[in-house]
């Protein structure tokens, strides 16, 4: 005991900090010990509704508990991470991370930081996007439709999941590349979107590959793809690179908690879902949307995500969309 210093000063000084020391592994111990609460904030019966309720019960086997799926669509899969904000630190709340994290807080106000306010846990897989119109559309080709927007600005609609989703910010891309004017008509998710469509309400959908049933049916034409690659499921659709326009995007989404998370937490939430990635059911759902494998740990998602907000912000500035500094 330092001189000078009371006994029982000393004493509870030397307890406080054992017991901090102690507390990770304390919170840790028996994790999960009841159900865990993954938030998807797409509607229900999307491409990613889909995949995360089939890796969801992979992760449920590794786990020992059930992992529920909550569906919180709008504000283009934002709500997830708004939910962080709220949510206890020990790992019994989750949310899929879409693109639009990294990139809303540049366009508008926001009650949350991508950087500040999560813990990274895995990174899962990314989108293949493609524009698609209804198979009784005049349009054949890419070509044909923007020669028509040309001719006809502001008349063409496209719907997307959202203002400032991935899809959202490729077409405002493509507009600027090909000079040609459309009218964004957003939706709550892909679901919706592609409902919208095939009714007629809105003339093209910019969408992930929630159209592939529909495409693969005959209900609706697939004009490209924005990979940097043709697809392996519809490789006779060109890629808008090889049409002459320099965009390429996947989006890479992955899974994350409140900040402040346990290690020890994280590393088991982390195990789980990285065995479950490549359980068969997962790897199905990936496949019937043609989506990618698109692995990272919590340390390169964490790292990813630092980029992504650079990158995004960069990306909102130049096509003028912000209303931030």
């Amino acid at each position: 005991m330092p001189d000078g210093l009371p006994m029982t000063r000393w004493f509870r000084g030397v307890l406080i900090a054992l017991l901090c020391a102690m507390a990770p592994a304390v919170s840790a111990q028996g994790f999960p010990e009841r159900p865990i609460r993954l938030i998807v904030p797409w509607p229900p019966g999307g491409s990613t509704d889909i995949s995360m309720r089939a890796l969801a019960t992979a992760a449920s086997r590794h786990l020992g508990q059930p992992i529920v799926v909550e569906n919180r669509s709008g504000a283009a899969g934002t709500l997830g991470i708004a939910a962080l904000a709220q949510a206890k630190l020990d790992g019994y709340t989750l949310t899929q991370l879409p693109m639009g994290v990294f990139r809303m807080p540049h366009m508008q106000q926001v009650a949350w930081d991508p950087l500040r306010d999560v813990s990274y846990v895995i990174g899962i897989s990314g989108y293949t996007y493609g524009l698609v119109v209804p198979s009784t559309s005049p349009w054949k080709t890419l070509q044909a439709y923007l020669d028509d927007a040309k001719q006809r600005p502001d008349v063409i609609t496209y719907g997307t999941a959202g203002v400032g989703g991935s899809p959202h910010l490729n077409m405002e891309q493509l507009m600027a590349l090909a000079g040609v004017r459309l009218v964004h008509v957003p939706f709550r998710g892909t679901a919706d979107n592609l409902q919208a469509v095939l009714g007629g309400h809105v003339m093209s959908a910019a969408e992930a590959t929630g159209w592939g049933p529909y495409v693969d049916k005959g209900d609706l034409r697939l004009l490209a793809t924005w990979g940097a690659e043709r697809t392996t499921r519809w490789p006779d659709v060109p890629t808008l690179k090889e049409l002459g326009y320099d965009l390429v995007s996947s989006a890479p989404y992955g899974i994350g908690g409140p900040k402040g998370m346990d290690p020890e937490v994280v590393r088991i939430l982390h195990d789980a879902f990285r065995k479950a990635m490549n359980e068969p059911e997962h790897l199905e759902a990936l496949k019937r949307y043609d989506q990618p494998v698109l692995y990272m740990s919590s340390d390169e998602y964490r790292r990813f995500a630092v980029d992504a907000f650079a990158t995004e912000k960069a990306l909102v500035q130049r096509l003028g969309l912000g209303s931030r500094p």
